[in-house]
């Protein structure tokens, strides 16, 4: 796992610019929000999910994301439909905070068409991309901070 800032950002997953992550497996693709996201939202307190069977769009919103700061938006990072959702979220939405990358992911996406996937995991952010996306994303936390 690679650590970048103080964030892990595991080498195989890609990442849309909304701090979405992708792992793809087969036309699987299950997706979760990011360490930096969950570090930055502080602890979640309510997941507004799609339903199974819900056909999305890659970078459309599908979801929400509620901490004590903030609401975020839960984009998908590919298109297809909504296969599963992880429903240990409805009990315990602190999965997102204490292991975004495991027990914390959010839903699963199964793609059409695995060319077609292949096309949209291009659009994602992926390896030596990722920590030029990590230290822009710092920089424009610390610009707004610097605003408040």
């Amino acid at each position: 796992m690679a650590v970048i800032k103080g964030y892990n950002m595991p080498d195989e997953l890609y990442y849309h610019e909304e701090h979405s992550w992708a792992r793809v497996d087969g036309k699987k693709v299950t997706v979760g929000m990011t360490d930096m996201f969950q570090k930055e939202a502080g602890d979640i307190v309510f997941v507004d999910l799609p339903e199974e069977e819900d056909d999305v769009e890659q970078g459309e919103t599908c979801g929400k994301i509620q901490s004590r700061k903030w609401i975020g938006k839960l984009v998908a990072p590919v298109s297809g439909e909504i296969a599963e959702i992880n429903e240990d979220l409805e009990e315990d939405t602190s999965l997102i905070n204490s292991d975004p990358y495991g027990k914390g992911w959010i839903l699963v996406i199964e793609a059409e068409d695995e060319d077609d996937l292949a096309d949209e995991l291009e659009n994602l952010i992926h390896g030596d991309a990722v920590s030029d996306f990590i230290d822009k994303e710092i920089e424009k936390t610390e610009a707004e901070k610097a605003k408040a």
